[in-house]
């Protein structure tokens, strides 16, 4: 069995999907509000408002990355002006992490595994 799709449900899908473009580094050619697929590959990313109010209050999900260079990441998205929870950061179990948010408060996280 393998994970098909990972949605992110929220209110505005063009500000949420355009913000995932940036992040993935991917144009999807869609400027739909009401869902976006952005990665179609092995596992599906998308963006979709099913209708109903978001409370904007997750905190029981995040999303995790993992890169090549995290500070050539880091310097990318600081630059965007996104909004770190932690900034890159050496773990002892062999990686380099950050946090940030992503427009409707979701934890996003990256990891570069050391080499």
């Amino acid at each position: 069995m393998k994970i098909g799709e990972v949605s992110l449900l929220t209110n505005d899908v063009k500000r949420m999907a355009d913000f995932y473009k940036f992040l993935l580094g991917v144009d999807n050619g869609s400027e739909d509000s009401v869902h976006q697929f952005i990665l179609s590959e092995e596992t599906t990313l998308t963006v979709y408002n099913d209708g109903t109010e978001k409370k904007l209050k997750n905190q029981t999900m995040c999303l995790a990355f993992t890169v090549e260079d995290i500070y050539a990441e880091y310097e990318r998205l600081s630059a965007a002006g996104v909004k770190f929870i932690e900034k890159p950061t050496v773990r002892p179990w062999g990686t380099i992490n950050m946090s940030f948010y992503d427009p409707d408060g979701n934890a996003v996280y990256m990891r570069q595994v050391k080499r």
